[in-house]
């Protein structure tokens, strides 16, 4: 039986996943949670489950800040996240919190029941939409390499998850806050960047890694 928590803020959102899963008969809604931080509370009063099925925008705790949270302290609790946001750069930092699954919230019914028994069984799992479209995405740009033979220079995946949240516009802090580490290594990141690639400036910095195929 796979124990399953709902965290979802929309109440006809969560009763339909309720009512979709409790069809399932391999499947148990043990807990319902209008925010991460509740997620968390039934987990401490003793609410045993295996997957957490969460939103992303929560208030209190949002889905990606409680799954770091869970990571942090070690419990062996999957998060799948269940979004309608469909950006790359929220997939990313979904797993690098921890998750083990990111699903848009427009899956039909067979694809989220078999993500679910997929994860369970400690598997990771990308909705059919997300794969293709990073897919295509992966095929149309520049190959990365080929740069970085042609130039010396080399650039690691922060070096590239640095990249991408310097374009958003966030600050040292806002991307450290992301990535979960210090402003101080945000910014040796950042000056390391400007100095590998010879930019002046942030600006310069982000036509360079648009021009080369660095980021989008």
């Amino acid at each position: 039986m796979i124990k399953i928590i709902l965290a979802e803020d929309h109440n006809i959102v969560r009763d339909g996943i309720r009512n979709l899963l409790e069809k399932e008969k391999d499947m148990q809604i043990v807990g319902e949670a209008l925010n991460g931080q509740e997620v968390i509370d039934l987990i401490n009063k003793g609410v045993t489950a295996d997957i957490i099925l969460a939103d992303i925008n929560m208030p209190l705790l949002n889905g990606i800040e409680m799954a770091g949270k869970l990571s942090q302290a070690s419990k062996n609790i999957k998060v799948i996240i269940l979004s309608m946001l469909d950006h790359e750069r929220y997939v990313m930092q979904a797993f690098q919190a921890g998750v083990s699954g990111y699903l848009l919230k427009n899956i039909s019914a067979d694809e989220l029941t078999f993500a679910l028994r997929h994860i369970h069984l400690d598997g990771r799992y990308i909705c059919a939409e997300l794969s293709l479209r990073l897919l295509d995405r992966l095929i149309a740009q520049p190959d990365r390499r080929q740069h970085e033979a042609e130039t010396g220079i080399e650039f690691s995946t922060r070096d590239i998850e640095v990249l991408m949240l310097v374009s958003d516009g966030l600050t040292n802090q806002e991307i450290a806050d992301k990535l979960f580490t210090s402003k101080r290594t945000v910014e040796g990141y950042r000056q390391s960047l400007i100095e590998k690639t010879g930019a002046r400036n942030t600006a310069a910095l982000i036509r360079y890694a648009i021009k080369n195929g660095l980021i989008n």
